[in-house]
């Protein structure tokens, strides 16, 4: 089944960018309103790194959309945006232009975390650590500083993250300085796996890569959380690949997986997440179980 996987073409969807003067702007309380429950809070700040060196498989909308459903139940969320195309920042409409400051001072000039953390305005409770272009350089800039791979983690440890429920860091599509950066400041992973062609295609080099980070720089650090994405229903592929993947990973794989939506794609060109851009849509729902899903068993981890 793997061999197969990994032997066919990748096939991937392509959504127009509609007009931004025709985004629907839709009340937070409806989707608030779709879950009474409590969600759990962790006893202390959950810092997850969601990343996979594979490009386009959702890791910036799960980044945004996980922390979006954490923030509309009442969860303090942060968003650090280690991504240079700064696709996180856009989709929680937080300014990211050359003259913000940004992650990027942070890592190479040593700026304080808190200079640069803002509020998301769509969301209350949720604040970004914004990325501009700026970034694209760290990668070489990193090489030639001390303590290279630490640098987001001691950013984190002289910020009051204390005040937060949970830390994502969205990470680039590669296993750069920058990701590393991530893996070594998180005390979690999250991994992204597209239900397509190619499914674990480098995910072999990115759980070495982790096992590197844990034996020299990061101990802590655990595969905490795999979630599957782009689920088409009606394909069998999609359900070989999910499948495969339980296999593989076991217990570590939500149960939710996120489905393939044309609303998820849409949402960031409105400088938005899908949980506000429209949360009755199948994609928003799907988030906010895998968000539920997610917080529950943190929540369960430390009883």
């Amino acid at each position: 089944m793997r061999e197969a996987l990994q032997n066919a073409a990748v096939s991937r969807e392509t959504t127009s960018r509609p007009p931004a003067a025709q985004a629907p702007r839709i009340s937070l309380e409806a989707t608030k309103g779709r879950s009474a429950k409590q969600w759990p809070k962790p006893p202390r700040c959950r810092v997850i790194t969601i990343a996979n060196q594979k490009g386009g498989v959702g890791k910036t909308t799960t980044s945004v959309n996980l922390a979006a459903s954490l923030a509309m139940h009442d969860l303090q969320v942060l968003v650090v945006d280690l991504d240079p195309q700064g696709n996180a920042s856009t989709a929680l409409g937080v300014d990211h232009h050359a003259d913000i400051p940004s992650i990027y001072e942070v890592l190479i000039e040593d700026r304080p975390m808190k200079d640069i953390v803002v509020a998301a305005p769509e969301v209350p409770n949720l604040y970004c650590a914004p990325a501009t272009l700026n970034l694209a350089g760290a990668e070489i800039e990193l090489v030639s500083k001390v303590a290279r791979e630490s640098r987001l983690r001691r950013a984190l440890e002289g910020y009051d993250i204390g005040r937060f429920d949970y830390v994502l860091i969205d990470c680039p599509p590669s296993l750069g300085l920058l990701t590393v950066n991530a893996l070594v400041g998180a005390e979690e992973l999250l991994i992204p796996i597209q239900c397509e062609y190619y499914a674990l295609e480098g995910l072999g080099q990115l759980l070495r890569t982790v096992e590197l980070v844990k034996s020299h720089l990061n101990p802590k650090l655990e595969v905490s959380t795999i979630l599957l994405t782009m689920y088409d229903a009606r394909t069998r592929l999609a359900a070989q690949v999910a499948e495969e993947v339980r296999g593989h990973f076991g217990d570590v794989v939500l149960k939710t997986v996120i489905p393939r939506s044309v609303r998820v794609s849409e949402a960031p060109s409105y400088g938005q997440s899908v949980m506000t851009y429209d949360p009755g849509s199948s994609g928003a729902l799907a988030y906010g179980d895998a968000a539920f899903e997610m917080a529950c068993r943190g929540a369960e981890k430390t009883e």
